[in-house]
């Protein structure tokens, strides 16, 4: 059902999933701390493991058009949107360049957008390859 032009059980889709996906991310970053001035590898885990997962999912989705019409807001916005983190990649690389780190914060951008790059490529091959229309 609708209100306000929203529909309800996607509003609960999306919610859920982005506390699972946050809760998730939480879980890597305490299993990954890092000090000040070192490389950010909970945030590059989780936000490369994320792009891998969307590029599985988004081939999932073009092969199965049939697919419960929940399923891309649970897991493409919920649990992939609360699991990945930009802004947290943009604070920690300001806190890089602030200590003067520059060149890891310049490695970590570039590490993160090639590795993710790749990776959403990755999934998307191998979802393809799973789900083969």
């Amino acid at each position: 059902m609708t209100r306000g032009g929203v529909d309800r059980a996607t509003l609960v889709a999306v919610a859920v999933g982005g506390v699972v996906g946050s809760l998730g991310r939480w879980a890597v970053g305490v299993a990954l701390p890092h000090s000040p001035g070192t490389f950010p590898w909970a945030t590059f885990v989780v936000n490369v493991s994320g792009a891998f997962a969307m590029g599985v999912l988004v081939a999932f989705l073009v092969a199965r058009p049939g697919t419960h019409r929940l399923a891309r807001p649970l897991l493409g916005v919920g649990v992939l949107g609360g699991w990945t983190t930009f802004s947290a990649l943009a604070v920690e690389v300001v806190g890089l360049g602030s200590d003067r780190h520059v060149q890891l914060a310049l490695a970590y951008v570039a590490a993160t957008f090639l590795v993710g790059t790749l990776a959403v490529g990755a999934g998307t091959a191998l979802g393809r390859r799973v789900w083969v229309p």
